[in-house]
């Protein structure tokens, strides 16, 4: 079989699974919205996912660089599904407060195994592709099924919420981790022999990867983390925004996720059209991103009818995608193999560490002043932020490495 017929099975694995993941959120975000109707709660589910990247995505770079990208991807890939699996029997066997427990548990054995899963996958997607210049579109296209996956599962886990209960749509996110396992071990023959592994020591430490990335990716990595901070608390408030913005049922939160995600489709299609031009200019494509956000933001802060609010989601999901992946994008191409694994951990530290915490800041002061302030005050730093990065490194240019 050969490399480009693999990427595309590698690629359809990952995205099934994907829509399977997004099924089971949406159905474990309604069941705590229902349970609980606290926005807190929900960012704490949203938290448990992406914050386990601050402690883990580190280690899991280390690991992929030391001991092979394929070898990890595989134990990460069984982590996915014992998490997911943990969250399909506890609608079962449990109710209230141990029922929410069960499911936060199941979240945060999941954010664990991906944080790993999503570190060694970026480093394996080189041994795949034929020539370098593939990389860039190939890497890209995993965040436009992503978001595909992230458009049609939301209003599968919706329906299936409101047709035949919760369990069904955690039991799909469950058997959908089985599909990747299964292509990772017996399809797939990747270009093992290609992968650069690191030494022993100090030389395969996280800081050492800090310090020879160079410069222009620090400072990308800095302001992605920065921003994430103020920018990227949706995913964990998306149940409550869905409520407050479109309506109260499943299916409106199934709506309001796939507009976010289809926002996000759009984004990933540019990205990946003009991949390898937007990775060698890391200030343009990000601060660019960030403003864009920061605007949907504000746009949501004015208020108005909800197909307004929609047509603002539309644009928070096209400027995040596009920000999340061009910050991995950049990384990768960027960078020596042999600090592909670490850089790829520091990238989801950078997003999902500053997300988490993004979401539990955003819960309070939703808490305390509403919805629309929240929006409008994050949304402002964000402008702030995006402009400064525009101005001070918008003309940069980043070195490709093969």
């Amino acid at each position: 079989m050969g490399l480009a017929r693999q990427r595309k099975i590698f690629l359809w694995a990952s995205g099934l699974s994907t829509a399977g993941s997004f099924a089971g959120l949406t159905a474990k975000g309604w069941v705590l919205m229902n349970g609980t109707s606290n926005p807190l709660v929900l960012a704490l589910h949203f938290a448990l996912l992406s914050l386990p990247t601050l402690l883990f995505s580190g280690p899991a770079g280390v690991v992929t660089d030391r001991h092979g990208c394929e070898k990890v991807l595989v134990w990460s890939q069984w982590g996915l599904l014992a998490g997911g699996s943990l969250g399909a029997i506890a609608i079962p066997i449990s109710s209230g407060f141990n029922q929410a427990l069960l499911l936060l548990l199941s979240t945060f054995a999941v954010g664990i195994a991906s944080a790993y899963e999503l570190t060694a996958r970026n480093k394996y997607c080189a041994l795949l592709v034929d020539q370098p210049q593939q990389l860039g579109p190939y890497l890209t296209s995993f965040s436009v099924v992503f978001n595909v996956g992230k458009l049609v599962g939301p209003p599968i886990g919706g329906w299936l919420v409101a047709f035949t209960g919760p369990s069904l749509a955690l039991l799909l996110d469950a058997s959908t981790y089985l599909l990747p396992i299964a292509t990772v071990v017996w399809l797939l023959k990747p270009r093992s022999d290609q992968e650069k592994r690191s030494a022993a020591g100090s030389a395969a430490s996280l800081g050492a990867a800090w310090r020879g990335c160079g410069l222009p990716i620090r400072q990308a990595l800095t302001f992605t983390a920065l921003f994430c901070l103020v920018g990227f608390f949706h995913p964990g408030l998306a149940p409550f925004m869905a409520f407050k913005l479109v309506g109260p049922s499943p299916q409106d939160l199934g709506l309001f996720t796939s507009i976010l995600a289809a926002g996000s489709i759009t984004g990933g299609l540019v990205l990946q059209k003009r991949s390898l031009w937007l990775s060698q200019r890391p200030g343009l494509l990000l601060g660019s991103c960030g403003l864009l956000t920061a605007l949907g933001q504000l746009g949501i802060a004015i208020g108005g009818h909800p197909w307004w609010s929609l047509a603002m989601a539309f644009v928070i999901g096209a400027g995040t995608a596009v920000l999340l992946s061009g910050m991995n994008l950049i990384c990768q191409v960027g960078t020596a193999q042999e600090l592909r694994g670490r850089m790829a951990g520091l990238a989801q530290i950078a997003f999902l560490g500053g997300g988490g915490i993004s979401g539990l800041m955003a819960a309070g002061i939703t808490m305390e002043r509403g919805l629309g302030f929240c929006c409008g005050l994050l949304g402002a730093i964000g402008v702030v932020l995006a402009a400064a990065e525009l101005w001070r490194f918008g003309g940069q240019k980043l070195k490709l490495v093969e």
